[in-house]
């Protein structure tokens, strides 16, 4: 019986990962493809992930890694501001904290080495030590897969405190 359970556990699996688009794969393939190409140097890739009265900055990654290893993380501004460091509530007719949602910035700095929680996403998340960014990509399009949907109040993965 055992033996039959595990056949049917596989046999799904397999149909499950059968199943998903090959357009999507494509699409993630071509893009990790691309990446894989960046130059190397000390800096990150940051793209801004924006979600009301939460800390978190966004997600960073080395050149050449995927997003898929990249770490959310709150910025320490005691260097250099953050882009978007804006009010939280717009005066007037101008941009508000977090206008820069998805946009892709070359960001210099370093990790602290600290975690800080974030009580809104109920998160510890590395901090990291901004001193220098230059936007890079102002509509990079989708960060995980191609199909995802951001609706302002959710991640689009699963964070772990222990990244």
């Amino acid at each position: 019986m055992l033996r039959f359970s595990s056949l049917l556990l596989l046999s799904l699996t397999l149909l499950l990962v059968s199943c998903e688009d090959p357009m999507l794969q494509q699409q993630i393939a071509a893009r990790n493809a691309a990446i894989a190409g960046e130059p190397q140097g000390d800096y990150f890739i940051g793209r801004r992930y924006y979600i009301e009265h939460t800390q978190f900055w966004g997600y960073l990654r080395r050149p050449g890694q995927t997003w898929d290893d990249s770490k959310l993380v709150v910025m320490n501004e005691n260097q250099k501001l953050a882009p978007d460091r804006l009010p939280e509530a717009p005066a007037g007719d101008g941009p508000a904290h977090g206008y820069d949602h998805n946009r892709e910035y070359k960001i210099f700095g370093h990790f602290s080495g600290n975690r800080i929680y974030d009580p809104n996403s109920d998160l510890f998340l590395p901090e990291f030590v901004l001193t220098g960014y230059e936007v890079r990509n102002e509509s990079p399009g989708w960060l995980f897969k191609p199909n995802e949907k951001y609706d302002g109040q959710h991640l689009l993965r699963w964070e772990k405190n222990g990244q």
